[in-house]
């Protein structure tokens, strides 16, 4: 990492994204208490390496992506950036880390805020999804590049779902109302691509709780597409997640040099 100016690319035509510059904005704010006490969940370690460094290395071996912007917990962006520079990345890939705020909402509108003038795609990722391959990432540009405004990567449901209506007390039984046809439906993944503008307009304008960018998008009435996930992009929230992230890190350092 660098601290001198970003370089400011040449801005792309907004009807021509074939050669557009892709960033991605990394939101590491929040203290993942699903994971027990401790240090804030992008910082646990994963093979004794950070999952937010490993969280950067996947966006960074995409050759399309040229920034990556890491969210910093408000008060912990000179922490982030001093744990970084301590961590190889590679070299091609310029990474900024700006403090973030209060809400994932306002930690990812922060950091596209920072983003220079003409990268014109932007890459939204999980810092607690740490082992998603680069041939998703490259996946997602991609159907930017080819005119999707935004994409999501997904995965089919393998457990039958059920809508429920809340409990009586909390805790509760929850009576089930309906079952979905899971054919229908998908798991979400990350890092979710947009068009900036796209993106930018949907932080200007959607203020409701949302539990991801896409679903802003949505709001505006504008399509999502959805493209194929991998199982290795899971989220880490809970104990149990991270031994299997270990375990999925082990093999491919076993089979693949990784």
């Amino acid at each position: 990492m660098s601290d001198d100016p970003l370089p400011t690319p040449s801005p792309n035509p907004a009807s021509d994204r074939t050669t557009a510059r892709t960033a991605a904005v990394i939101p590491a704010a929040g203290r993942g208490v699903r994971l027990g006490p401790g240090a804030p969940k992008a910082l646990r370690t994963l093979g004794g390496t950070p999952m937010l460094v490993h969280a950067v290395r996947a966006m960074a071996d995409s050759r399309a992506v040229s920034l990556v912007v890491v969210v910093a917990p408000p008060d912990g962006a000179a922490e982030v950036k001093s744990l970084l520079d301590t961590h190889a990345l590679p070299e091609r890939t310029d990474v900024l880390v700006v403090p973030g705020g209060e809400s994932r909402q306002e930690s990812v509108k922060l950091g596209l805020d920072a983003l220079p003038p003409g990268y014109d795609i932007v890459l939204v990722h999980d810092a607690a999804r740490p082992l998603v391959p680069v041939d998703t990432v490259d996946t997602v540009i991609e159907a930017v590049r080819d005119g999707a405004p935004a994409v999501v990567p997904v995965l089919p449901l393998s457990d039958t779902v059920k809508q429920v209506e809340p409990a009586a007390a909390p805790g509760g039984p929850e009576p089930v109302v309906a079952t979905p046809d899971r054919s229908l439906l998908r798991a979400v993944q990350t890092p979710q691509g947009f068009d900036r503008a796209t993106l930018e307009h949907a932080h200007a304008t959607v203020t409701g709780n949302v539990t991801d960018d896409a679903g802003m998008v949505e709001q505006l009435g504008t399509t999502v597409v959805a493209v194929p996930g991998h199982e290795e992009a899971f989220k880490v929230t809970r104990p149990l997640d991270l031994v299997l992230a270990e375990a999925v890190l082990a093999r491919r350092r076993l089979n693949d040099g990784f």
